[in-house]
């Protein structure tokens, strides 16, 4: 039987919003399982809210509502938000659930039938006025070892250590704040640490954890694994435990039975297994890979599996274990703004620019990410917009205009077949890198690809060919041979931008080409005698002020520019004093070779009859670079839709345009101006801008053909 793969994702908590740094395990997991079903793989992706416990009692105390009512809004919120952020599960489900009830009582009785059950009496802060035991989040007070005040009884906020709840220097119940007693309770442990030998075992085998994360587990073993208290007194919001009074499983217990669970809800609905257990308690055909960040690893490979084991049930095969998500080089505060809600970067920005960046950086170790707001802008624009968007737009324009969207049959031999063999030959170090999770390296070879297919265009230079008939041919022949590499490009990029991937299949009119399909794939990969699509815009360029708008720091906590006492300059006051600088620079003067108002003073009126003598058409830059021993001039290769081809014009934008930015970009050219020679090139024309403080920006006529008139 072949291989069945299940994957999840750890279980988001039902207590609030889902933010961009839960958002890099989402899509990691997302990505791996596309790849997967890419490859023909036989693969299914659970997750579900983890809806138990005391925060989700407290939270929905406050607000009046019943834990369940909580849950149910943030349950729809959080499908919401995955899927806008193209993550695609098989199921998502809620650990408040009958499937879920079932499952913990099911492993439960399997534990204590095995004798891994134990009754304690444990000593806890008990709330006489509440008439409850006081556990972790119930309880605040001093913290034991840094004594900062109103910490809860569990980890100290500040100094991060963590102890026990009677700990706590002067406690207080955190529902009425009344001093609360001790109190003995008879508690349930899992006897966690009757299974070391068996945990060291799993911890060897080849796979399952990084390796570097299996050494810094040793450490719980050498202080000897402790037995794990799995009740809870009432009241509380979770399953009671079967047999007993008043007792509830802590939810560290039912949480990841969760997985189980949604695995049978999935099994009820769609009928493509009998149940869970067809996985869960299946043989060497089932592979089940968990993806969780660094800060439960304890509960997946230590406790989790224990569990499992005891029950028997199928143990995971691998935990795959990412780092933290920092933002500007610091750790996410709501303080700061930067634990930025999923949702409001989906109100500002496309959910691949985020995909594309994370997958640029991740990698199959633990180390953090870091979101630098500027390297963001800078990675995605230069790399996914410029590169390869800019490849496609090249290609796909000329294609579906002049040349009526008709390919050119495969060639014999020639740099175009060269170009696209070349391409194909690095497919398996991007199979590879996403097999190992090695995302940043699959984005490398994929950008590396689009950069000579690009260069390849800019060599052959199509545009200067496709109007002329005895070179249009040729033409059409360089851009068939660009145009398979885009739709290469979209199979391997599908994994990660997949929106994007469906743009480009579609514009070439070409059904999705998957990892699977390309294996033993040769040239040409597109069929040459169907006509491609009609190109549109892929992705627009990221500007700052749009990246920096899903950050909405309180105005309260803003930084200032330097504190009352003329102390050390922040920033945000170099910031404000480069960008001053920058609008104070001499601007360019407005002549054919820089456009932009000048530094002169303002024209007087005119007659309309002066103004009717400009001619104002739309543009598409096909190619530009910089002109050589001029600082401030770029050489662009504009299309006006006009017969005789593209024309060239020199424009004086250096300073605020990179030549690699510019190809494939709309522009308004003033096209009647008498051709002007700059450093020996002939001009033929003038780019509009505006003018702000912040410098030039090209006036965007929008999608419309090269040639239409503007008024």
């Amino acid at each position: 039987m072949a291989e069945r793969i299940l994957v999840t994702s750890a279980l988001p908590y039902a207590n609030g919003a889902v933010h961009i740094g839960h958002a890099v395990e989402y899509i990691q997991t997302d990505i791996y399982v596309r790849f997967l079903r890419s490859c023909g793989k036989d693969v299914v992706y659970f997750c579900a809210d983890d809806t138990h416990g005391t925060p989700i009692e407290i939270n929905a105390a406050k607000q009046g509502l019943k834990p369940e009512q909580f849950i149910a809004r943030f349950h729809e919120e959080h499908q919401r938000d995955f899927h806008d952020l193209d993550i695609r599960f098989d199921y998502f489900h809620s650990t408040n659930s009958p499937e879920n009830r079932h499952y913990a009582e099911l492993i439960y009785g399997r534990l204590k039938e095995k004798g891994d059950i134990e009754r304690r009496n444990i000593e806890q802060a008990y709330c006489e006025k509440d008439r409850r035991f006081l556990p972790d989040r119930f309880i605040k007070g001093s913290c034991p070892n840094c004594k900062s005040p109103d910490q809860y009884g569990d980890a100290c906020e500040k100094c991060g250590k963590a102890y026990a709840p009677t700990d706590l220097i002067e406690p207080r119940c955190a529902l009425c704040g009344t001093p609360p007693v001790r109190k003995n309770s008879e508690h349930l442990f899992f006897k966690l640490s009757k299974h070391a030998d068996f945990l060291q075992s799993v911890l060897r085998k080849p796979g399952f954890i990084h390796p570097g994360l299996a050494t810094q587990l040793q450490g719980f073993f050498e202080k000897g694994l402790a037995d794990w208290d799995i009740s809870r007194d009432g009241p509380y919001f979770g399953f009671a435990i079967p047999g007993e009074t008043d007792k509830f499983f802590y939810v560290w217990l039912d949480a990841p039975i969760g997985y189980i669970a949604t695995t049978e809800k999935w099994a009820k609905e769609t009928g493509k297994a009998a149940s869970a257990l067809d996985y869960w308690d299946g043989g060497k055909d089932t592979r089940i890979i968990h993806f969780i960040g660094k800060d439960i690893v304890y509960f997946h490979a230590l406790f989790w599996p224990a569990v499992l084991n005891v029950a028997g049930l199928h143990i995971p095969n691998e935990i795959k274990v990412h780092g933290h998500l920092t933002v500007n080089g610091e750790k996410m505060s709501k303080s700061r703004g930067t634990m930025v809600p999923v949702r409001d970067y989906l109100d500002q920005l496309d959910p691949s620019y985020l995909r594309y960046f994370y997958a640029a950086n991740l990698g199959a170790g633990v180390e953090d990410l870091d979101l630098s707001l500027v390297a963001f802008r800078e990675r995605v624009n230069g790399e996914l917009v410029n590169n390869v968007c800019n490849l496609a737009n090249r290609a796909l324009s000329l294609l579906a205009g002049p040349l009526e969207k008709r390919l050119a049959p495969g060639r014999a031999e020639g740099p175009g077949r060269a170009l696209v063999e070349s391409a194909l030959a690095r497919v398996p170090e991007v199979r590879d890198a996403f097999e190992k999770l090695e995302y940043r390296n699959a984005i490398r070879v994929i950008t590396d690809i689009a950069s000579a297919a690009n260069a390849f265009v800019q060599a052959q230079a199509p545009w200067a060919g496709v109007r002329k008939p005895e070179t249009a041919e040729a033409a059409r022949a360089d851009l068939s041979d660009a145009a398979d590499v885009v739709y290469l490009l979209g199979a391997l990029l599908a994994p990660v931008t997949p929106r994007l991937s469906e743009k480009l299949f579609a514009q070439l009119g070409a059904p999705a080409l998957t990892f699977q399909a390309l294996e033993g794939a040769k040239y040409p990969l597109l069929d040459r005698g169907q006509p491609t699509g009609t190109p549109e815009p892929l992705l627009p360029r990221l500007e700052q002020d749009r990246v920096n708008a899903i950050i909405k720091t309180p105005p309260e906590q803003a930084p200032q520019a330097a504190d009352a006492k003329g102390g050390k300059e922040s920033k945000k006051g170099k910031d404000d004093k480069a960008e001053k600088k920058a609008a104070e620079a001499p601007q360019p003067a407005a002549t054919q070779a820089s456009p932009g108002a000048g530094a002169g003073a303002a024209p007087g009126e005119i007659e309309y009859d002066d103004f009717a003598k400009v001619e104002l058409k739309s543009g598409k830059v096909l190619a530009a670079e910089k002109v050589k021993n001029a600082d401030k001039l770029l050489k662009l290769t504009v299309d006006l839709g006009e017969a005789t081809g593209p024309r060239t014009i020199v424009s004086g934008i250096a300073a605020y345009f990179a030549p690699e930015s510019l190809a494939g970009r709309n522009v308004v050219v003033v096209a009647n101006l008498k051709p002007r020679k700059l450093k020996g090139i002939e001009s033929r024309g003038m780019l509009l801008t505006a003018e702000s403080e912040k410098g030039l920006s090209l006036l965007d006529p929008g999608d419309v053909p090269p040639g239409s008139g503007v008024k």
